[in-house]
C-alpha cells in the first residue's frame, strides 16, 4: 500500500502532546443500567484543553471564511450517552448469564466511543439523521471491544489491563473470553442488518453496503489481515520497514476507523464522491490514532493510560517512536492530521466541525 504522506516531507510546525493529566473511568454496572452521564463524562478528561463553546476557525482548515461557536464536549458526552444508551439495549443480560456479563463488562465498562460518534458525525455531515447511523455506530464499537477482548489474551499481546481494569480473560477466564469477542463479532453484523433497527421504509440496500464494507474492514482486508502482520513481526532480529509498519498500523486500526466513518456515510445518504474524501479523512485519522498510541506508550505510565504502557517495547514491537524516533513521530501525527483536515474542505462548515474537532481530539489524547 502506498504511504499517505511523504515521510521526507519537511514540517515547519512542531507537534507536541500535550493536555490535563489523565482520569480513570468509574466503573458502571455490568448487570443492569447503562453507564450514567458521569461516568461518559470521566471518559473525555481532555476535551476541556479544546474549551467549551471555543470558537472555532474554519477558515485555514475549512478553506472557508466562516469562525463559528461548537461545544465539542457538549457533542461528545451527549452522543457518548446515546451510543452507550444504545449499547446497553442491544445486549440485555440474559441466558446463560455468564457469557452476556463478559460481553458486558468488556462493551460497557469503559471506552471513548471515538468510533461510534465518528460514525453518527459522517452521517450528519452528508445531511442525515443521525439516529439512522446508531445501528453501525453499535455494530463498530461491538467489533472494536471484540478485538480488544482478542488482542489481549495470553496468545496475542497477553495484557492484564483494559480501560483501567483486569482484561475480559483476566475477569472471566480465556475460554469466556474467547468466546465473549465471537459473540460481539456475530452481534454487530446481526445488529446492523436487522431492517427492525432503522425507521420504516429504510432502504435495504444501503444497509447491505454497510455489511459488505464492516466486512472488509474487519477480515484479511483489514483488522484480521493487520494483526497477523504484526505477529509475524515481532520479535524479529531486524526492525521492520516504514512501509510494513504502515501496512500493519492501517489494518489493525485504521481500517476500523475508515468502516466507522464510511458506514456512517453510506446510511447518511452520502454520494460516492463524498465517500471517497471521507474514507480518505479516515485512514488518515486512523494512522494518526497508531501514531498517537505508539507516543503515548513511551511518554505515559499504565496508570494514566488506563492499560499496560512500556507493553510495545517490552515485547520488542516495531513502532513509530522506534523506527523514526519520538520528534519525528510527533512531526508524522502533525502531517496526518493537516491532511485529514484537508479533506473536509468543501463541507459544510457547521457540519464538519465535530469530524474537525475529531481529529484534533485523536491527535492530542493523552490516553
Amino acid at each position: 500500500m502506498a504511504s499517505f504522506v511523504h515521510l521526507s516531507s519537511s514540517v515547519s510546525a512542531s507537534w507536541v502532546l500535550s493536555g490535563p493529566s489523565s482520569l480513570q473511568p468509574n466503573t458502571a454496572s455490568i448487570r443492569r443500567s447503562s453507564p450514567s452521564s458521569s461516568l461518559v463524562a470521566a471518559r473525555f478528561p481532555v476535551l476541556k484543553s479544546f474549551g467549551k463553546n471555543s470558537s472555532l476557525t474554519l477558515a485555514v482548515a475549512l478553506g472557508t471564511e466562516a469562525a463559528i461557536d461548537f461545544d465539542f464536549e457538549g457533542y461528545m458526552l451527549s452522543k457518548a450517552a446515546s451510543v452507550n444508551k444504545a449499547l446497553d439495549l442491544a445486549l440485555p443480560l440474559v441466558h446463560p448469564e455468564r457469557i452476556h456479563e463478559a460481553m458486558r463488562y468488556s462493551l460497557l465498562l469503559g471506552g471513548k466511543r471515538v468510533r461510534p460518534i465518528l460514525c453518527l458525525a459522517a452521517c450528519e455531515l452528508v445531511a442525515g439523521e443521525g439516529t439512522l447511523a446508531i445501528p453501525s455506530a453499535c455494530a463498530v464499537e461491538m467489533i472494536h471491544t471484540m478485538s480488544l477482548i482478542h488482542d489481549d489474551l495470553p496468545c496475542m499481546d497477553n495484557d492484564d489491563l483494559r480501560r483501567g481494569h483486569p482484561t475480559c480473560h483476566r475477569a472471566y477466564g480465556e475460554h469466556i473470553a474467547v468466546l465473549a469477542g465471537d459473540a460481539l463479532l456475530a452481534l454487530a453484523f446481526r445488529h446492523l442488518a436487522d431492517l427492525a433497527n432503522y425507521p420504516v421504509g429504510f432502504s435495504p440496500e444501503l444497509v447491505l453496503r454497510t455489511v459488505a464494507e464492516l466486512s472488509r474492514c474487519v477480515g484479511t482486508e483489514g483488522l484480521v489481515a493487520g494483526q497477523v502482520v504484526d505477529l509475524e513481526s515481532t520479535g524479529l532480529d531486524e526492525a521492520i520497514s516504514i512501509e510494513q509498519l504502515e501496512f500493519i498500523h492501517y489494518h489493525k486500526t485504521a481500517a476500523l476507523l475508515e468502516a466507522s466513518v464510511v458506514l456512517g456515510a453510506i446510511v447518511g445518504g452520502a454520494t460516492d464522491s463524498e465517500i471517497v474524501r471521507l474514507r480518505r479523512y479516515a485512514q488518515c485519522i486512523g494512522l494518526l490514532f497508531q501514531v498517537v498510541d505508539d507516543i503515548l506508550d513511551v511518554t505515559k505510565s499504565s496508570q494514566e493510560l488506563g492499560k499496560t504502557a512500556g507493553k510495545d517495547l517490552a515485547s520488542d514491537k516495531t513502532t513509530y517512536p522506534k523506527l523514526l524516533g519520538l520528534a519525528r513521530s510527533r512531526e508524522f501525527a502533525e502531517e496526518l492530521l493537516r491532511d485529514a483536515k484537508l479533506q473536509l474542505e468543501g463541507f459544510n462548515s457547521l457540519t464538519a466541525a465535530p469530524l474537525f474537532h475529531l481529529s484534533n481530539y485523536i491527535a492530542y489524547r493523552q490516553k
